[in-house]
């Protein structure tokens, strides 16, 4: 097993790219680190009591803490597998976790947006509470509106996602987020591509990369 990260701001499409290929390669496995938060909160595991309780204190998921659930999801894999980490690393410190795991890393891949690009397609996001399917209205629409097309669940708008905290969430990527461009380019493990091509061109101009 080996391991392709996606770096990228909230919003550049990185979930997209990975959902996409990897339904159509069984070798690719993607892993959101949000979705594995959200998923361990609603369990009602360890993890997820602890994520919880630091999330209604209006506090930062400790690094550690996410950092076990990927080392957990990497024990699980077994075979001949890329996993593409969506969403973690999300700074240095984390970066130098997952290195200490001692996992293969093939390569970075920064899906390069400009901010007012993503804002814009943030307004238009929707997601299934199910599959964790993502739609855009405009861009990457659901055959029915408002309804997945791969469950039939109703689509809703995360509140990750709610246009209000756009900003907000771009400043901490520039901030926290954005060193890890420098970290792993002087590693010579980083790629770039242009994530601001449509979800179809964004994911052969992905699998070119990595």
């Amino acid at each position: 097993m080996n391991i392709v990260i996606l770096l990228g701001a909230p919003g550049s499409g990185k979930g997209t790219i990975a959902s996409r290929i990897s339904s159509e390669n069984p070798q690719l496995k993607h892993v959101s680190s949000g979705d594995l938060l959200r998923g361990a909160v609603a369990k009602g595991t360890e993890a997820g009591k602890a994520a919880k309780e630091a999330m209604d204190a209006g506090q930062l998921v400790a690094d550690e803490l996410i950092a076990t659930m990927i080392k957990d999801v990497i024990a699980e894999t077994e075979g001949d597998v890329t996993m593409l980490l969506d969403g973690f690393p999300r700074n240095v410190k984390q970066a130098e976790i997952l290195e200490a795991m001692g996992v293969p890393l093939r390569s970075v891949v920064l899906v390069d947006v400009p901010d007012a690009a993503i804002e814009d397609r943030i307004a238009g996001r929707r997601t299934c509470p199910e599959c964790k399917a993502g739609y855009h209205v405009r861009a990457l629409p659901p055959k029915v509106e408002g309804i997945c097309d791969k469950c039939g669940a109703k689509l809703v708008v995360r509140k990750d996602d709610n246009p209000e905290t756009v900003k907000d969430r771009l400043k901490v990527y520039h901030a926290q987020t954005e060193p890890l461009i420098e970290y792993y380019t002087k590693k010579g493990l980083l790629r770039r591509i242009d994530g601001d091509q449509g979800p179809v061109k964004n994911a052969e101009a992905f699998l070119a990369a990595m």
